[in-house]
C-alpha cells in the first residue's frame, strides 16, 4: 500500500506538506460543492470522519485506497483529487496556456463560444424565454418561480419533481438505491427534456446541478438563467420554516456547513446570466423586481451574445 504518513514539522519539507494541503483542499471543497457533510462522506466513502477530517486538513497516513473510495463517494476521477487532469495531454497544456489571464468575461464568452461550436443543436431564440432559477437551497426558486410563471403566463417546472417523474420514485430513494451517479444521469435526463419540450417556462433548478459542469452548461446554453442570493441566515431560516433540514441532519454545525456549501458554489453560481439579492427586501418588492428583470431579459432575442469562431480565434491569438 502507498501511504503518505504524518510526521514533525522538522521531518516533512515544504514540498510534502503543501501536496497534503492542496490534497486536503480540494477534498473538502468537492465535498462541499456537492452539498454534502463530513459524516455523511464519511458513511459513503466507508472512511471514519477522523481520518476525513485529517485528510482535510492536509494530515498523514492517507492511503491511495482510502483516496480511491473517496473519490467514488465524490463521484469524481483519482486524478481529479489528486491533481489537474489537464495537465495529461499535450492538447490541453496548449489551451492551458491559451486561456491563462483572461479575465473572467472573456472565459464566459470562450466558454459559451465553444459550447456553441461543440453543440449538435444551435442554441435558439427560445432561450430567453425559458428562464431558470439558480441558487442554494431557501433562495426562493420554488415561491418566486410560481409567481412568475403566473404573472408571465407561463408554466412553472420544479426540476425536481421532473426527475422524480422520470425516475417513478422519490430523489431521496433513487439516491438509497442508486446513488447519487445515478440522480445526476436522471437530472440531465430530466433537463433535456424540459428544454426539448418547452419553449418557455420558469423553472426552478436543485442547488447542487451547478457541481456537474455538462448538466451547468446545457442549463447555461438554453436558459436565461438567475441566481437568487440570500444571506446564510435567510436560506436557513427559510429551510426551517419549510421543515426540510437536508442535508443537514445530524449536523451540530448546520450554519457552518450552508456558509460552506454557499462559498463552495458561490463562483459557479455566479455565472448566470443575472443576480437577485433576495434578502434585500420583501416578498412581495422582491417578486416585482423579479418580474422587471424577467422582462428585461424578455426584451432580448438571446440570453447572450456568443463570439463567432472568427472572433474566438482573433481573441487567443
Amino acid at each position: 500500500m502507498v501511504s503518505v504518513s504524518k510526521s514533525g514539522g522538522c521531518e516533512r519539507n515544504s514540498g510534502e506538506n503543501q501536496l497534503l494541503i492542496n490534497l486536503g483542499d480540494r477534498v473538502r471543497g468537492l465535498r462541499e460543492r456537492r452539498g454534502i457533510t463530513r459524516k455523511t462522506l464519511s458513511s459513503a466513502a466507508g472512511v471514519s470522519e477522523r481520518h476525513l477530517a485529517n485528510l482535510e486538513y492536509g494530515e498523514g497516513n492517507v492511503s491511495v485506497l482510502v483516496l480511491d473510495q473517496v473519490a467514488t463517494a465524490l463521484q469524481c476521477s483519482l486524478a481529479e483529487l489528486i491533481g489537474d487532469f489537464t495537465t495529461r495531454s499535450p492538447e490541453w497544456l496548449m489551451l492551458r496556456a491559451l486561456l491563462a489571464g483572461r479575465n473572467e468575461a472573456t472565459l464566459r464568452r470562450i466558454r459559451i463560444a465553444i459550447a456553441d461550436m461543440l453543440s449538435e443543436v444551435q442554441q435558439d431564440s427560445m432561450s430567453a424565454r425559458r428562464i431558470a432559477l439558480i441558487g442554494l437551497r431557501g433562495a426562493g426558486k420554488s415561491t418566486l418561480g410560481t409567481r412568475l410563471a403566473d404573472r408571465l403566463g407561463r408554466p412553472f417546472i420544479e426540476l425536481s419533481r421532473e426527475i422524480e417523474n422520470l425516475a417513478a420514485c422519490s430523489i431521496g430513494e433513487i439516491q438509497a438505491m442508486y446513488g447519487m451517479a445515478a440522480y445526476r444521469r436522471y437530472e440531465r435526463r430530466a433537463l433535456e427534456q424540459i428544454v426539448s419540450n418547452n419553449e418557455e417556462a420558469v423553472i426552478a433548478i436543485p442547488g447542487g446541478l451547478v457541481s456537474e459542469p455538462e448538466t451547468f452548461n446545457l442549463l447555461l446554453s438554453n436558459c436565461a438563467t438567475i441566481w437568487l442570493e440570500a444571506h446564510p441566515e435567510d436560506h436557513m431560516q427559510r429551510v426551517i420554516e419549510q421543515g426540510d433540514f437536508r442535508p443537514m441532519q445530524g449536523s451540530r454545525e448546520a450554519m457552518q456547513d450552508l456558509k460552506s456549501i454557499l462559498e463552495a458554489r458561490r463562483a459557479f453560481y455566479a455565472r448566470a446570466s443575472y443576480r437577485l439579492d433576495t434578502s434585500a427586501q420583501g416578498l412581495d418588492q422582491t417578486c416585482d423586481r423579479l418580474f422587471d428583470l424577467a422582462v428585461k431579459i424578455g426584451q432580448s432575442e438571446t440570453t447572450v451574445s456568443p463570439l463567432t469562431q472568427t472572433q474566438l480565434e482573433e481573441m487567443l491569438s
